[in-house]
């Protein structure tokens, strides 16, 4: 966090100096308006590349593996575990039974079950435990 203040700290100083010399070179005289424009677009565009290739490319190092050992070591079937991830989602019972085309009724039978497995009290708390387990995403 500190390196990124810090690095937008030192832009917006190199981007008021650019500013403030060509408002002192403009004032002068010896350049054209365009020339200064061209070359605060320039500067624009090479840093909004540079903080591009930065921010929304970095690969996800924090990627964690599912542990399906776990998932059978708590005998989670493989529909409970589709249930499990719609669940991950924000998904209600109703909006889970129409995407895995069951009844409502039956995704109610699957996160009863994945409550006692997970021995969770709420929806919330199963996927907090789910994710700490490392069971999903």
């Amino acid at each position: 966090m500190k390196k990124t203040i810090i690095a937008f700290s030192l832009l917006i100083i190199a981007l008021l100096t650019l500013f403030q010399l060509s408002k002192y070179a403009l004032f002068v005289g010896k350049t054209s308006v365009e020339l200064i424009t061209t070359i605060v677009a320039t500067v624009f565009l090479i840093v909004g590349i540079y903080i591009n290739k930065k921010t929304l490319h970095k690969e996800k190092s924090t990627a964690r593996k599912v542990d399906h050992s776990k998932i059978e070591e708590l005998q989670i079937s493989t529909r409970e575990y589709e249930v499990l991830r719609k669940i991950s989602d924000g998904l209600s019972n109703k909006e889970i039974a129409e995407k895995l085309f069951v009844s409502e009724s039956t995704i109610k039978s699957h996160v009863s079950s994945l409550l006692q497995k997970l021995n969770a009290k709420r929806r919330t708390q199963a996927v907090q435990k789910a994710k700490e387990m490392h069971i999903i995403d």
